[in-house]
């Protein structure tokens, strides 16, 4: 097999141009391409313990605290104590931070449609199911 027709090739270079495509998105916003997709999940569903936004952003706790503790000193989140659970944490947007995550869902709804335009409907259902069953596998 030739190395170029290798899934793992194919995956790492898709990967690469897919964090390409998305950091030019978010570049005015100075955000790492994960710390504008952790938004994201905080504005889908804020004030999440550290535990359910590691889960969901399928993020280990070391690089998690890193990227929480770069968006807390950049003053988009804040973090308080769980009043159901005193050993817990909860991940809050600030109002700047709710802001800035709004921006990337319309950010994020325009790239998907940009990234899937030479795709048929039925191609970019595939190409998301597949990605789920290779991610979750």
């Amino acid at each position: 097999m030739k190395v170029q027709d290798c899934i793992f090739f194919n995956i790492a270079k898709a990967n690469q141009a897919a964090m390409r495509f998305w950091s030019k998105r978010i570049a005015r916003l100075n955000l790492t391409a994960v710390q504008a997709m952790t938004l994201g999940f905080l504005y889908e569903e804020d004030g999440v313990t550290s535990r359910s936004l590691g889960d969901r952003t399928v993020l280990d706790s070391a690089t998690l605290t890193g990227v929480l503790d770069r968006l807390e000193a950049l003053g988009l989140i804040e973090r308080r104590p769980n009043p159901a659970d005193r050993r817990a944490i909860l991940i809050l947007l600030t109002d700047r931070g709710r802001g800035i995550a709004a921006e990337i869902a319309e950010i994020m709804q325009t790239a998907n449609q940009e990234l899937f335009t030479t795709f048929s409907p039925e191609e970019e259902k595939q190409l998301r199911e597949a990605l789920i069953r290779i991610r979750e596998s």
